[in-house]
């Protein structure tokens, strides 16, 4: 019975230095899962969870584990940050995982993406406490790769904002004249013609009739009655003067020797209540509000002129001071001015951009291509007018797609400073701010641009950095551009991510290697053979990145890349 007493004490005794004495087992893979698998980045970053689930009798009552996520990649590793779990007789603030039981484990995990994490596994690595002693359990591999899709955004190749030049080949100009009449007569009276308004719009008839880059186009003559009297009598009373006026015009254009004038077009009215009611809303005249709440209720013509006749207090003024103006013809000359061609912009541009006016040179660079060129144009303008800020931020833009971020930031400020409210700068700046990884300088910038054309391709390469996919698919709309097709990619709207390829313009590497990407994820053998080889053949590095991209896991590349 003894005996029996001394082996239930012993075994019990061995069972307590098991659950607490003993060392802790070997942690093993198949205890973990990983969410996702393999690793993928989301913004700049690749986060992910590991899910441990611990068995029964295995987590000891007085140790302690501190459990680190170390991806190893590229002969390097990077840890991620460490958690602790304790057993039940640890005195600690750690979660505790029950030695009867076992419990669950949640390791987050999260590093800054580099490319050549492409290639990568990540292992858990144990440190235990226990009894006042620490040891090492051996690591466990817990995934393998990072897909890295959307690593591929790409500030970089968003167009920046043009601050867009005023120049216009062609100004039109209006010159104008008018010839009264006396009351109840149609004759032109010779101190109207010797009018001021009259002899400067004949000068400048004169005038552009001689210069080799202004036309005319049109002369037109306008003639009116007052509105007072019989209306047939005031009708061919207005038809007169309009005779006499063309007959006029006529004259003195042939006396000048204008014989290329465009049209000369002729009408007339022959009770002006519109500029009657002008006239008078724009006057001091008592009672001017009556005047005009009749002009907008009475329609019939002869009823509303005997109503305002009624109105015997205002009527003497009105017969001094409105109706006078309104006996007259009025005559507009239409005249362009035709600017230099793009072929003269073009050449003053390069040998003598002092002859050309801001606009002009703002004009000339957008007719070329070369991006070199544009920027010495656009140097130029700085030059040449430092106080206008659209030159250093058009400058900053063709610096920005040169790369050359430095000097493009140091143009963007100078225009910040001529223009602080300008939106090209301000989302130009918000793009550098991008490449540089300043995201809330960034967003701050962007949000200065707002109502901008052409922000949105700006803000969903910024969405994507941020890893909100939905919101770059929103920003970017109806954008058809490599990083709108990689934000549906990364959406899994394939059927979108395929058009928007199919419609970008000009296409480059970065384009073939979505299409790939694409026909990897919708199972399309020769869509990603095709469009791999396309890519690789623009880009040669693009071969070793394919080969390490966990996209193409599933496809033997061996006959795209050789």
């Amino acid at each position: 019975m003894k005996k029996i007493l001394y082996s239930s004490l012993a075994l019990g005794g061995l069972m307590l230095l098991t659950g607490c004495n003993g060392k802790m087992n070997q942690f093993k893979a198949d205890y973990f899962t990983t969410n996702p698998n393999p690793l993928e980045v989301v913004g700049e970053n690749v986060p992910a969870t590991v899910t441990g689930n611990i068995p029964p009798k295995f987590f000891k009552k007085n140790a302690s584990v501190t459990i680190t996520p170390v991806l190893v990649y590229g002969g390097q590793q990077t840890a991620s940050t460490p958690v602790a779990y304790q057993g039940e007789k640890v005195a600690g603030n750690n979660p505790v995982v029950n030695f009867e039981r076992g419990g669950v484990l949640t390791i987050p995990v999260n590093y800054v993406y580099t490319p050549d994490m492409m290639k990568s596994e990540l292992y858990l690595t144990f440190n235990v406490q226990q009894g006042g002693k620490q040891y090492v359990l051996p690591q466990v591999k817990v995934a393998n790769g990072v897909i890295a899709t959307a690593a591929l955004a790409d500030p970089a190749t968003v167009n920046p904002a043009t601050a867009n030049d005023k120049f216009q080949r062609v100004i039109n100009e209006k010159y104008t004249a008018d010839i009264r009449f006396l009351i109840n007569q149609a004759n032109i009276r010779k101190g109207e013609l010797e009018s001021q308004g009259v002899k400067d719009l004949n000068t400048q008839l004169r005038e552009a009739a001689e210069a080799p880059n202004r036309e005319i186009t049109e002369i037109n003559i306008s003639s009116y009655a007052s509105p007072e009297g019989a209306y047939d009598f005031n009708q061919q009373l207005a038809e007169k003067r309009e005779q006499n006026t063309t007959s006029y015009m006529e004259g003195q254009l042939k006396k000048d020797k204008i014989t290329e004038f465009g049209e000369l077009t002729k009408q007339f009215t022959a009770e002006d209540w519109e500029g009657f009611q002008k006239l008078v809303a724009a006057s001091d005249i008592q009672d001017k509000d009556l005047i005009l709440s009749v002009l907008s209720n009475v329609k019939d013509p002869e009823v509303r002129e005997q109503e305002i006749r009624n109105l015997a207090t205002v009527f003497e003024t009105l017969a001094d001071q409105i109706l006078p103006q309104l006996r007259r013809s009025h005559i507009t000359a239409s005249v362009n001015i035709i600017g230099k061609s793009d072929e003269e912009l073009a050449k003053l541009a390069q040998t003598n951009p002092k002859e050309l006016s801001v606009d002009e040179l703002l004009y000339a660079a957008t007719l070329t291509d070369d991006n070199n060129r544009k920027a010495q144009i656009y140097e130029q303008v700085t030059r040449l007018y430092p106080n206008d800020y659209r030159g250093y931020n058009n400058l900053g833009k063709a610096q920005y797609i040169n790369k050359d971020y430095t000097a493009a930031l140091a143009n963007l400020k100078k225009a910040a400073q001529l223009a602080p409210n300008s939106s090209e700068v301000a989302m130009n700046q918000g793009l550098i701010q991008l490449v540089n990884k300043d995201y809330s300088a960034a967003n701050r910038s962007f949000s200065n641009a707002a109502g901008l054309d052409g922000l949105g391709d700006a803000l969903g390469v910024y969405y994507l950095t941020q890893g909100d996919n939905a919101a770059a698919v929103k920003a970017f709309g109806s954008s058809k551009t490599n990083n709108a097709a990689l934000a549906q990619i990364l959406t899994k709207n394939y059927a979108a991510a395929k058009n928007t390829l199919g419609a970008i313009a000009n296409p480059d590497a970065t384009t073939y290697y979505l299409s790939a990407i694409l026909g990897a994820r919708t199972n399309n053998d020769s869509m990603v053979t095709s469009n791999l080889a396309k890519a690789i053949q623009l880009d040669n590095s693009l071969a070793n990145m394919a080969l390490n991209d966990l996209e193409f896991a599933n496809y033997n590349l061996s006959n795209v890349i050789k």
